[in-house]
């Protein structure tokens, strides 16, 4: 790794995706996965008769510094829930609920205050590299060209370079990206900057994926079209995906369990199975036989957390 990847940061964080939010993801069309259920296959292998569960968390409590306070701000209070392989979890919840927090928990990123998260029977108490961490920012290092970029996980994890030139054309090839290996991140647009960056998640076969708001700053048209390559994904790579929304609607449409969260301090308000048949019809969602059922059952438990200027 060079001096310049050192002092910026450049370790497996970065690599990963794993960082700051952000809301400038561009707004370039598609997401088209292709060849992504080849680089889960080995993951989906060595699961094979273990316990059905990929995540747990258990009991989860999390307080945080309130600055010129001497009291502490409660921000999770006793999280519960399982989360299977080969799930699609989303998380819905109001503004400063601690929905990204436990994201990071699930990363290693965080220790929580109380209780703890289980990644495949082991307790989280350190980065944990066996996740993909997609955020809203694409943090691609400027000075990389996307190839680059996307080769750094296995660099950091010193796997051969017949292997890492292999596993990056795949990863490329799987979002729409052959073509631009040797563009430098200020060639790219927004929307192309964030396929590279799931790009650079998907290449190091990550057990399970972490999105933090993913789409939330795309125009409605290509948010839809992301939805549905994301649906595409997670069917044909049986991916497990932890997935932290605002829209009640989007969470309806791609997850198998839709989580939902109170204010602050968060308490775990329900865990919904959503049993819409797949693939979804992401562009006309009252087109799913049971959706409307099933976005009022989600609306049912949020509407009561309802407090302007809070909901997100």
């Amino acid at each position: 790794m060079s001096a310049a990847d050192r002092r910026h940061g450049g370790g497996l964080l970065h690599a990963a995706g794993l960082g700051r939010r952000d809301q400038n993801l561009g707004t370039d069309p598609g997401l088209p996965i292709r060849t992504a259920s080849i680089m889960y296959r080995h993951v989906r292998m060595r699961i094979v008769g273990m316990n059905d569960r990929a995540l747990v968390f258990d009991g989860i409590g999390q307080d945080f510094p309130s600055p010129g306070q001497r009291n502490k701000v409660r921000v999770l209070d006793g999280i519960s829930f399982d989360v299977e392989h080969g799930k699609f979890v989303a998380v819905i919840g109001p503004s400063g609920c601690g929905k990204s927090t436990l994201l990071q928990m699930a990363a290693g990123l965080l220790i929580p205050t109380r209780g703890a998260v289980h990644h495949r029977g082991r307790k989280i108490g350190s980065i944990n590299t066996e996740v993909g961490f997609v955020p809203q920012q694409a943090q691609l290092f400027p000075w990389k060209t996307l190839a680059e970029n996307v080769e750094l996980p296995l660099l950091l994890r010193g796997v051969a370079a017949g292997e890492r030139r292999e596993r990056v054309a795949s990863a490329l090839n799987s979002v729409g990206l052959n073509g631009f290996e040797q563009h430098f991140p200020s060639q790219l647009s927004g929307g192309m900057q964030k396929r590279g960056s799931i790009a650079r998640t998907l290449v190091y076969r990550p057990d399970i994926i972490l999105m933090d708001e993913p789409f939330g700053a795309l125009d409605a048209q290509t948010r839809m079209v992301m939805q549905s390559d994301l649906q595409s994904l997670s069917m044909e790579a049986g991916a497990t995906v932890i997935f932290v929304t605002h829209d009640i609607t989007e969470a309806v449409l791609l997850a198998d369990h839709v989580v939902v969260l109170s204010q602050r301090p968060s308490r775990l308000l329900a865990n919904i199975p959503i049993d819409l048949p797949r693939p979804r019809n992401m562009f006309e969602p009252f087109r799913n036989p049971g959706f409307e059922a099933a976005y009022d059952a989600v609306w049912t438990e949020f509407r009561s957390q309802i407090d302007t200027g809070r909901v997100h």
